[in-house]
């Protein structure tokens, strides 16, 4: 499945009432600290990933990321790629472990 298969997919899961940039951004959010907040519980506790669990959130994740994209008319495609080239550029000028948009 491509990032452009995925996208269109998962949107037509959306419902109305959820398809706008509101409901989405506040969902990525939400579904970020889910992950964020079972990776803490593993660090205090010590414990092995549940990576089907992760996974399971990290879908969520990609949900909204794709939901938000769709919304503004973006294609989670060019987004990867716009990406990978960003840090690509960032590992040629050695600045990949800086801080900052804007270098």
């Amino acid at each position: 499945m491509t990032p452009k298969d995925y996208q269109n997919q998962a949107f037509t899961t959306a419902k109305p009432s959820s398809q706008n940039i509101y409901y989405m951004a506040l969902g990525l959010a939400g579904e970020a600290g889910e992950v964020a907040n079972k990776v803490k519980k593993i660090m205090r506790d010590n414990k092995e990933p549940d990576k089907d669990e992760l996974a399971a959130e990290l879908g969520d994740v990609l949900w909204y990321v794709a939901g938000c994209a769709t919304i503004l008319g973006l294609s989670l495609d060019d987004i990867a790629s716009s990406n990978l080239a960003k840090l690509q550029s960032r590992k040629e000028r050695n600045v990949i472990s800086g801080s900052g948009d804007n270098r």
